[in-house]
């Protein structure tokens, strides 16, 4: 194995026990180019928020992001242009875009996404955090579309759903890290419906927990609709291929739904589910791989609707 798939290989090991277990089950050119996309992903989220893996923010991580953010995105295009890169991370999106003729505005996309964090956005609405959910994780399942041959966009509009029901889940089961940290991204028209605060600082107040989680839950159910399309693009997918996103699927529900029956206590600690019961739903995803092709395709109008 090269150095640039063994990078990549070892960071979605480290950076997501979920998603590499779900990789495990694709073929092995394809695993490979999933952990090498996989890997500038989250190369260029720790370079933004100033972690490692997701972890360890160091406290004055804001200072100098946008020259942090500049520096990416030249990195970037001059990787997509062929310029040579020791740097394994931009070397293995290289191979990953070439391979597949993904198209370039896509890794641009989530660097825009990065740019929402960096200029500390206001996530009024729901259609707010669509739009950013979008970018920094709905493109991500459109290139990961593309890595398992898919074209169409009736089918890449499936994968960005998956892609956004996964950051919703996400951010509902980060809201008090997220809060430490300064930031809030359950959109204020959600806080406010459910007589939440939308005040970071006061979010971490264990009284407001309860509203709080009452919101969550709300954009856990905006979720479970986008994890509801996302199974229709499932049927046009290969059999290991929806293996793979069937159980990427439910492990992220499972998160959700772990979040939803702890109440608001769940945030004292990781909410998500241990190796064994990952490893139950993976294989708890074998039927619905099999059975894909019976799903029935709902309409999706009044999704979001990729730029």
């Amino acid at each position: 194995m090269d150095t640039v798939v063994a990078h990549g290989n070892a960071s979605i090991k480290k950076g997501s026990k979920s998603f590499a277990l779900a990789s495990r089950v694709l073929p092995p050119a394809l695993r490979d180019d999933a952990a090498m996309l996989y890997a500038w992903c989250r190369y260029c989220d720790d370079v933004i928020d100033g972690q490692e893996m997701g972890h360890g923010q160091i406290e004055d991580y804001k200072t100098g992001q946008s020259e942090r953010l500049s520096m990416l995105r030249q990195d970037t295009s001059n990787a997509l242009a062929g310029k040579p890169t020791d740097n394994p991370v931009f070397a293995g999106l290289a191979r990953v875009i070439k391979t597949h003729d993904i198209d370039h505005r896509h890794p641009f996309d989530l660097l825009m996404g990065f740019q929402m964090d960096a200029e500390a956005r206001v996530y009024k609405s729901v259609d707010d955090i669509l739009d950013y959910s979008y970018h920094v994780a709905g493109v991500v399942g459109v290139m990961m579309a593309n890595i398992m041959g898919v074209r169409d966009e009736a089918t890449l509009d499936r994968a960005s759903d998956l892609g956004l029901a996964f950051q919703l889940t996400n951010i509902a089961r980060d809201v008090i890290d997220d809060a430490k940290a300064d930031r809030v991204f359950v959109p204020q028209e959600l806080l406010i419906a459910a007589g939440a605060p939308i005040d970071a600082k006061a979010q971490l107040n264990r009284e407001n927990w309860p509203a709080l989680h009452a919101a969550a839950c709300m954009q856990l159910g905006i979720a479970e609709q986008y994890y509801a399309s996302a199974k229709v693009g499932i049927k046009e997918l290969d059999f290991r291929c929806a293996w793979a996103i069937s159980a990427a699927l439910k492990v992220y529900r499972e998160i959700g739904e772990n979040l939803r029956k702890g109440g608001p206590e769940a945030w004292e600690g990781r909410v998500g589910a241990s190796n064994g019961r990952k490893i139950v739903l993976a294989l708890g995803a074998v039927g619905p791989a099999l059975g894909r092709k019976n799903v029935g395709v709902t309409d999706r109008t009044g999704f979001y609707e990729r730029p």
